[in-house]
């Protein structure tokens, strides 16, 4: 079970539904700042329907870390009867990095590459924060909006979940140390 979701039940016992509700939101990897406090997800996956079940390997790989990753999946967790596109700037905004699985089924579905554009409008140049990953594609074809960012490329599926892991706690560890020296 994720160390968040413990410590949501746990504190469910002896408080109130809704404060529990919003304590839970709380990034994961202990941050104390305002940005981090405002994200409901350490990963956000951008991904065609297609190359699903790939993410969701992803996904679950991330989850099952020691540091409790939480991924917002949005065929997985976005709540029914939501709009789709509400349901997809939420996500954005609340998750701390986007993974974007860029395949040649990402390339050619118009959603994908409005999910892209929507992330790189929330931080177009936040270093780390949006991590594109190629699957099947060559450097030719990688999208004009994104040749300012190194990607991951993914050959052997392990080593490419512990890059993307270790490149989402690179940025965390860099948001809290700034979030740190802000408040010194």
């Amino acid at each position: 079970m994720a160390g968040w979701f413990k410590r949501f039940l746990h504190k469910s016992k002896s408080s109130s539904a809704e404060s529990s509700l919003n304590s839970s939101r709380s990034a994961s990897p202990s941050h104390s700042s305002s940005s981090a406090e405002n994200c409901t997800s350490t990963s956000m996956s951008l991904v065609s329907e297609v190359d699903l079940e790939l993410v969701e390997e992803l996904v679950s790989y991330l989850e099952g870390q020691p540091e409790s990753f939480r991924c917002f999946l949005q065929l997985r967790d976005a709540a029914p009867g939501s709009a789709v596109v509400t349901a997809l700037c939420d996500a954005v905004q609340n998750s701390h990095c986007w993974v974007m699985l860029i395949t040649p089924d990402f390339l050619q579905d118009p959603w994908c590459k409005y999910q892209m554009h929507q992330a790189l409008a929330e931080a177009p140049m936040a270093n780390g924060r949006t991590i594109p990953v190629l699957k099947g594609v060559d450097r030719k074809d990688y999208p004009r909006e994104l040749r300012n960012l190194y990607y991951i490329y993914m050959a052997l599926k392990e080593n490419s979940f512990r890059q993307i892991r270790d490149t989402i706690m690179r940025y965390l560890q860099e948001l809290c140390r700034n979030s740190t020296s802000r408040t010194d």
